[in-house]
């Protein structure tokens, strides 16, 4: 059985998906560009605010779902440019403890939606 996750504090979805599903007790959380939920504008310019206001995104659907990042077991991080990585990785670091960081890729891609730099998912358990 699944539970769909959907909270007005991260962007609403720009296609036929939901922000996140809930599946025996398994977090499903799609990706989260730098889209502010209360205005729908797209952060862009500063790689780290981008990436920040992913994490912000991703951090109110873990909330809507009861769940904090100590949850994450695994993230997938999209960049346009490899060579922004130590930056949103700094971003990233800040959100989770060394000794019980989720395992992780990032990848660098053509494009992404919207154009943006950086996009970010979640799969996290209770």
């Amino acid at each position: 059985m699944k539970k769909i996750i959907n909270t007005p504090y991260a962007p609403a979805p720009i296609g036929p998906y939901n922000q996140a599903v809930l599946s025996n007790g398994t977090l499903y959380i799609s990706g989260q560009i730098p889209m502010d939920p209360t205005t729908g504008e797209l952060i862009k310019g500063d790689i780290k605010m981008e990436a920040q206001q992913c994490m912000k995104n991703l951090k109110a659907i873990l909330a809507e779902a009861g769940m904090t990042f100590e949850n994450v077991v695994k993230t997938s991080i999209f960049l346009s440019d490899m060579h922004q990585f130590a930056a949103v990785n700094e971003v990233y670091a800040s959100f989770f403890n060394a000794e019980t960081a989720p395992a992780r890729e990032t990848v660098e891609v053509a494009n992404l939606p919207k154009f943006v730099n950086v996009e970010i998912s979640m799969i996290a358990v209770k």
